[in-house]
């Protein structure tokens, strides 16, 4: 840190005058929205570096309460305007959709993605991004290809039920559970392959210890980029090893690939699947690079993106979700209610997902109430964008406050409170556009050019284990241990503060022991 802050001021005393008076010029030019005063080259990292990562929505919620629903910020030299209301968000990513769809150039983004320009998630609003966006949404998001994968999803659920019903009070974390069951379904439809949990937990440990070591390790090539990343070798080299070390689990299972293709007609282990993902980045060819195939990294850059974007943020969506049903037994038992109706206390199939309403009603509400991501994955102005009385400059990065958007009294009735019933016929929710193409009212998937591409991978993976769970269990607050749904930290996702602790009945004796009682009466 002392490093830093050497370089840092040996860098601003030269230039501050000149950075200044350049601002002052081109803030009355562009119509900037308001904002924090910024120190040059910090901007405004002297006040957001004090927090920690818990306070640091609080610190960007306080400088809208002060400078209005549009603000300026600078994270040392990058320009940032965020945005806390729903309405100017829907005017920027849906009506000026395709000016704000490019990704800023991050350095950090760069060292951790492989190849910046060759991820959906960070690569610019251009062919590429059209090519990889459209290989994933018709090769592997359809419902025919989803229903390929139903096997993975169905060993998935009994491994997680086997590890609830062996699990005791204050033992493994529900999270983890859930964070490994995700973790297998995605690394199947990833690799094509069933692995084995061993497998599977050295794929999580090598990606997990990457993407931490970006969270904690590439913040400082928030500043001036050019100089830093000669400066921190060090980190870049770190960075490399831990890319390696993922690439050299990934490319075993990619090469496997390759080979099944050579023998189509060869019979497959049941556990192999007949599409995966890697199948499809091996279709992939570029013809404005002379029609060439995509390279080994940045396959393994792609598989990274798919697992990780199909894993943390889903994951962390299932825990919210049980622990307000948890914090609500009515709301459980109402949905077990329906569950029974339908499947007389089995499990819940994936064809009787779409007779379940309620079940849809309390995943909304969940995504609503508690949205994985605060923060929206940063958009790029490739051109001017008027707001209001303000001006978007291009090159500008541009945030939105998700969270916010779902809180708001002026769209939902009694915002904090959880009450699945807003999405049901009648309530202030039912006819919601997720998408955000008609109003934004919530926005935990996006909305406009960039919205993410898996939503309905993620929103049956989360209907398909919640059902079931609460099908086998019934999920009960531990005596003297409340539930808390309103402290939250930030990892790669928005989790509980207070890891989700339960007490676990299974329901099969439960329903026994009450058949019996009524037979006795």
């Amino acid at each position: 840190m002392n490093l830093i802050w050497t370089l840092v001021t040996t860098l601003v005393l030269p230039l501050a005058l000149l950075l200044i008076l350049s601002n002052v010029v081109t803030n009355r030019r562009r119509r900037l929205p308001p904002g924090p005063a910024a120190v040059p080259l910090l901007g405004n990292l002297a006040w957001l570096t004090i927090t920690d990562g818990q306070q640091f929505m609080a610190t960007i919620r306080r400088f809208h309460k002060r400078y209005g629903p549009v603000i300026t910020l600078r994270f040392g030299s990058e320009l940032v305007v965020n945005i806390s209301d729903r309405r100017f968000a829907h005017a920027v990513l849906v009506q000026s959709g395709a000016a704000v769809a490019d990704r800023p150039f991050l350095a950090s983004l760069d060292l951790l993605a492989h190849n910046n320009a060759f991820t959906i998630t960070s690569s610019n609003y251009n062919a590429i991004w059209r090519l990889l966006r459209r290989n994933f949404v018709a090769k592997m998001a359809q419902p025919a290809q989803l229903q390929l994968f139903a096997p993975a999803r169905e060993w998935a659920l009994a491994d997680l039920m086997d590890k609830l019903r062996c699990r005791k009070n204050g033992g493994d974390a529900i999270l983890g559970m859930f964070y490994h069951t995700m973790m297998c379904i995605l690394v199947s439809m990833c690799f094509g392959e069933w692995l084995h949990e061993r497998a599977v937990r050295e794929l999580t440990a090598a990606l997990r210890e990457l993407m931490m070591y970006s969270v904690t390790m590439l913040d400082v090539f928030v500043f001036v980029p050019a100089i830093t990343t000669r400066v921190f070798v060090g980190r870049r080299r770190a960075m490399d090893a831990l890319r390696r070390r993922l690439k050299g689990i990934y490319l075993p299972l990619i090469n496997a690939r390759r080979e099944r293709r050579k023998r189509l007609n060869e019979e497959s282990p049941t556990t192999t699947f007949s599409l995966s993902y890697v199948d499809t980045l091996l279709d992939i060819r570029l013809k404005d690079e002379g029609n060439r195939e995509l390279t080994d990294d940045e396959i393994a850059g792609l598989c990274s993106e798919f697992i990780s974007a199909g894993t943390d943020l889903p994951s962390s969506a299932l825990q919210w979700t049980m622990a307000e049903l948890v914090k609500n037994p009515a709301i459980q038992d109402k949905l077990y209610s329906d569950i029974r109706a339908i499947t007389s206390g089995g499990k819940v199939s994936e064809e009787n997902l779409q007779r379940l309403p309620y079940l849809k009603a309390v995943v909304l509400e969940s995504l609503r109430r508690h949205p994985p991501a605060h923060q929206l994955i940063q958009h790029a102005a490739a051109a001017d964008v008027e707001l209001d009385t303000y001006v978007i400059p291009k090159g500008a990065t541009v945030n939105f406050m998700v969270v916010d958007f779902g809180l708001d009294e002026a769209a939902w009735e009694r915002p904090m409170d959880f009450v699945p019933e807003r999405f049901m016929p009648g309530g202030d929710g039912e006819a919601v556009d997720i998408t955000g193409t008609r109003e934004i009212k919530m926005m935990p998937f996006g909305a406009g050019r960039r919205i993410c591409p898996g939503i309905g991978v993620a929103t049956l993976h989360l209907e398909y284990l919640v059902a079931n769970l609460v099908a086998a269990f019934e999920w009960r607050e531990v005596e003297g241990m409340e539930v808390d749904v309103v402290s939250e930290m930030f990892e790669f996702s928005a989790v509980m503060e207070k890891p989700l602790e339960v007490n676990l009945v299974a329901r099969a004796e439960r329903d026994v022991n009450d058949e019996c009682r009524r037979m006795q009466e």
